[in-house]
């Protein structure tokens, strides 16, 4: 089993000693470190023991080198602790300390170095200062180990503690995709740019294609490397180094992330805050801050969400950081808050939603309430959807919104979206979701729209598909939309084409004036055959009855006979009975039939409808258009 170890404790303390000590691996690897016998980097070491294997890192401690260590301390599962015999718990200690605690780290070890310096009534004395420090926490029934690096004592021990800890450790969840938080890029000879860092969640293969976040690069691994070693899939949980094709180490920087493409940059972030009871003061909006994410260190601007408007020393509250620079995170990732200047670390928390839109005023009161559920649903994937969903409304979740939001992998997002359709509390519409309750009242929206529309248009077919979205669904995507039409259609309530809605069984209205000026004015039409009058006309020799009618009422009467295929419209001026034109159509082709080439010119078409050049032209124009004929010089040929 792969775990990582991290080291955490004052300047001077001995962890990288005692990581010499146990791994024979010296992890100062700056000349300045060996120079000056201080860590100014984090450095990394392995140690394989009782079938498991332990990836070290080693974190400096002077307080000058803190976002260095925070730099390393993502993805520990052990932490030792380290405290030296010699002095006791000192400030470094403490805020060491309160890094892994905030981080969410829930394994560990006090480890009491310099074991060969004290008597026994000092060690006893350390060991309270150290149990005094760890009270209450992760650490406070945890082992307390001595030793010393330069005699060996304990060290043996501190080995079986490790082992008998990693059990406890468990697997690594398999719920997000790839992400590796770069903490370190440079170039080898031969080989090119190649960046480390823990792989968090995820695997990397030998030839894979990789976004380098936030800068949207793609990358193509032309090698990995686990722990020093070569490998064809690094996996969660090992320290991995990655060959990068097509970029130089130069355009890297530690706090780059590789992950698969589904997260997104981002500069707005919600998220759940703890404060230490030793900040010096509340965090209020507006406050500057260094937010610690991953192995990136950006600063933000404050926004408290809470109706306090502040979450005071010791408390928790929901806020939300304005980043001054983007950074890639997801969902329920750990972070640590630190004051701009001096720079001290006053809190940390976990990230809610990491694609946040700026709130203010109703929205921040509103959005507390979501961020409270989605905090205390984050090992409930289900839940964490359906809350993602809700809060989108009418408009809809993207599937590829909610593997931003998460940094879910497609199988996890594939999993839940499946569990909340089958269970009826969501719908989906192509690419996106909607709440149950919330479709279900745009379903009704819809059929009352349309409704409405028969009683004021009687005459209309059905309502046009665009006039009814811009009317009430002006806001909501085409995905949406077109998904309520649909499942209404699945329904039975409404019919609907590319063109128009109407209430299932809907039929045109005709007044008995209107029924009587339809009824004339198709006499007229099938009484003209192929040779009408214009439509003016035609409208005319329909009788008394027109007279009763206004214009916009003939209009529509007209518009529906050529929607129902009654009347065919070949020009402004002329309409046509569609009988006449469908038989003139038959007498063309039993011509062509009859004929090698099955060619017409305007003079046998003339002959054969008995028609003038006034009506042959639009005729002919009128067929090409049909794809009846297409034209062939002079003359056309008549299509089969």
């Amino acid at each position: 089993m792969e775990i990582i170890v991290g080291t955490a404790g004052h300047i001077d303390h001995g962890k990288t000693a005692l990581v010499r000590a146990l791994t024979g691996t010296d992890a100062d690897r700056l000349p300045e470190e060996k120079r000056r016998g201080i860590t100014i980097d984090i450095g990394f070491a392995e140690l394989a023991a009782g079938g498991h294997h332990f990836g070290f890192v080693d974190v400096p401690g002077h307080e000058r080198f803190v976002k260095n260590m925070l730099a390393g301390a993502g993805g520990i599962d052990i932490v030792l602790l380290v405290i030296a015999g010699d002095e006791g718990v000192m400030p470094q200690t403490r805020e060491h300390f309160d890094i892994c605690r905030l981080l969410g780290i829930a394994h560990g070890l006090v480890v009491i170095t310099k074991r060969d310096l004290i008597d026994d009534e000092m060690s006893e004395l350390v060991r309270l200062d150290s149990a005094e420090l760890v009270n209450g926490s992760f650490l406070a029934t945890a082992p307390v180990v001595e030793v010393s690096s330069t005699t060996g004592e304990g060290l043996d021990e501190l080995t079986s503690r490790l082992v008998e800890l990693a059990s406890a450790v468990g697997v690594r969840s398999k719920v997000h995709s790839t992400f590796l938080p770069i903490d370190r890029s440079f170039s080898m000879k031969g080989f090119g740019a190649v960046v480390t860092g823990t792989l968090v969640s995820g695997e990397i293969k030998d030839g894979a294609e990789l976004e380098l976040a936030p800068v949207g690069r793609r990358v193509r691994v032309r090698g990995v490397q686990t722990h020093g070693r070569a490998a064809v899939t690094a996996g969660a949980g090992q320290r991995t180094a990655v060959n990068l094709a097509g970029i130089d180490h130069a355009e890297i920087e530690r706090g780059m992330v590789l992950t698969e493409g589904s997260l997104r940059p981002t500069q707005v972030l919600d998220a759940t805050v703890e404060m230490l009871g030793s900040a010096p003061r509340a965090l209020k909006s507006r406050h500057r801050v260094r937010v610690h994410i991953g192995t990136a260190e950006v600063l933000a601007r404050v926004a408290v969400l809470e109706a306090s408007r502040e979450v005071a020393a010791g408390d928790k509250g929901m806020v939300q950081l304005r980043l001054e620079s983007p950074v890639v995170c997801h969902m329920g990732q750990r972070f640590i808050l630190r004051s701009y200047s001096p720079q001290t670390t006053i809190g940390g928390g976990r990230v809610l939603l990491p694609n946040a839109v700026k709130r203010r005023g109703k929205e921040a009161a509103a959005a507390v309430e979501m961020l409270g559920e989605l905090s205390k649903s984050l090992e409930d994937n289900v839940r964490v959807a359906e809350i993602l969903v809700e809060a989108a409304g009418s408009a809809g979740l993207e599937l590829s919104e909610l593997a931003a939001q998460t940094g879910w992998r497609e199988e996890t997002v594939n999993g839940a979206v499946v569990e909340l359709v089958s269970s009826g509390r969501v719908v989906r519409a192509g690419e996106r979701l909607i709440l149950a309750v919330e479709f279900a009242q745009m379903t009704a929206r819809l059929e009352r729209a349309v409704s409405g529309f028969h009683k004021a248009e009687p005459l209309a077919s059905g309502m046009p598909r665009e006039t009814l979205r811009e009317r009430e669904f002006r806001y909501i995507p085409a995905a949406v939309f077109n998904g309520v039409v649909e499942a209404a259609t699945v329904g039975g309530k409404i019919e609907a084409d590319k063109e128009v809605v109407r209430l299932s069984g809907h039929r045109t209205e005709l007044s008995p004036a209107a029924a009587a000026f339809r009824d004339a004015l198709m006499q007229t039409y099938n009484a003209a055959g192929v040779s009408p009058p214009k439509l003016e006309e035609s409208v005319a020799s329909a009788g008394a009855e027109g007279g009763k009618l206004s214009a916009a009422e003939i209009a529509k009467i007209v518009a529906m006979l050529i929607k129902q295929g009654e009347l065919v419209k070949v020009t402004e001026e002329f309409l046509f009975a569609a009988a006449a034109v469908n038989d003139l159509v038959e007498k063309v082709r039993s011509y062509a039939d009859g004929t090698t080439d099955r060619l017409i010119d305007v003079a046998k078409f003339k002959e054969i409808a008995g028609i003038s050049r006034k009506y042959a032209i639009p005729l002919l124009e009128y067929f090409d258009r049909e794809r009846v004929t297409v034209r062939a010089g002079d003359k056309r040929l008549v299509l089969k």
